[in-house]
């Protein structure tokens, strides 16, 4: 008896600190980037579950089965409403810490949209030099990174730029409203290449290095990423990646974008399947070349209400991009966000939600992504 007695207590005692103990990491995330949700909410926009209860947006991506939400960071979007600047960025992040939620940041280094057709310098950065310019990146990055601290947020992934596969902070002709002017054929002009991947290869490795060395200063256990777009696009990967890697700029996961459906209307690629298909044969190759994990960090598939095929359609891929970066890359690939499913289609036509703010059949793949 007194053994059996002593057994049980052990038993116990292990269930005890078993049930203290925290909970298992996920070994793959599953998020979204909502960057537009307080915005929205300021113009009256209201968000729905698949039962019509209303829901606030990072509350109800948690509901629908992500585990991480991804926001963009802009240096000053003073003529822009102020969105997705440090303080908006402070609220989202808190909504997504309150709910147990990671987060991905991804700073664009310019005070509003950077994409491979423009990455405009900021306005109070114009003019400075390239030492100067270093610095202003490692002000901006610890200032925005320091705010997220003293509120208790730690971000688990760091993006440094977006889709910078033409580099980072150089400048391109715009109109008024921010957008690039384009040419008789079509071609933007660049005004200010100083971090241009092609023109000064050596200042965008700098650049890049200079962020990872500032999001490491405030946070040394985030992961700091690359990201570049058409995760198909095997040359573009070798190409970019190189110019980093020999010019002594180190990051610690890749970050890719994935729309089979932009990729047609530009004109890379002419099946959306295969397009898929090319962009895990990219991230198989691109994860052994350089030693990385790789996270799909924005993917979107086409929406149209009136069409139900469609939209299953790309629930069926969101699916498979899901089921293969878990299944087909050797364990390479951590995760897929993707990017403004909250969208209304007149607004962007790559969403997963309907005009009226409830999530479409897309989204179910985040729930269930087997055949």
């Amino acid at each position: 008896m007194y053994y059996n007695a002593r057994f049980l207590l052990a038993i116990i005692i292990v269930s005890l600190v078993s049930c203290t103990q925290a909970p298992k990491e996920p070994e793959f995330w599953l998020g979204a980037d909502i960057g537009w949700c307080t915005e929205y909410e300021s113009k009256g926009y209201k968000f729905y579950n698949k039962d019509g209860q209303e829901r606030e947006c990072t509350e109800l991506m948690k509901e629908l089965g992500l585990n991480a939400v991804r926001h963009r960071v802009w240096v000053d979007p003073s003529a822009h409403g102020n969105w997705c600047g440090k303080e908006d960025l402070l609220v989202k992040c808190q909504r997504a810490k309150a709910l147990d939620m990671e987060i991905l940041l991804d700073f664009h280094y310019s005070d509003w949209w950077a994409d491979p057709q423009k990455q405009n310098i900021p306005a109070s950065w114009s003019g400075h030099s390239y030492e100067q310019m270093k610095q202003d990146l490692w002000n901006h990055t610890v200032d925005v990174l320091q705010l997220l601290k003293n509120n208790g947020i730690e971000p688990k992934w760091i993006q440094v730029g977006n889709e910078t596969r033409n580099g980072f902070l150089w400048s391109v002709k715009s109109n008024e409203f921010g957008w690039p002017e384009l040419d008789e054929n079509g071609n933007t002009t660049i005004i200010e290449s100083m971090g241009h991947v092609v023109n000064n290869p050596e200042q965008y490795a700098g650049f890049f290095a200079t962020g990872y060395d500032a999001c490491k200063s405030v946070f040394p256990n985030s992961i700091v990423m690359v990201h570049l777009d058409n995760g198909f696009d095997k040359d573009l990967y070798d190409f970019n990646l190189g110019v980093l890697r020999d010019n002594g700029a180190k990051w610690d996961m890749i970050g890719m974008s994935l729309y089979p459906y932009w990729a047609l209307d530009g004109g890379f690629r002419t099946d959306e399947d295969q397009t898929i298909t090319d962009c895990f044969e990219n991230i198989r190759y691109v994860s052994e070349k350089f030693g990385s994990d790789i996270m799909i960090v924005e993917t979107g598939f086409y929406v149209d209400e009136n069409d139900p095929a469609r939209l299953e359609r790309g629930r069926k891929q969101l699916a498979r991009v899901i089921r293969e970066s878990i299944n087909e890359t050797n364990g390479r690939c951590k995760g897929v966000f993707y990017w403004e499913p909250e969208c209304r289609p007149s607004q962007y036509k790559l969403g997963a939600f309907t005009e009226d703010g409830h999530p479409t059949v897309i989204m179910d793949a985040f729930m269930d992504w087997s055949e």
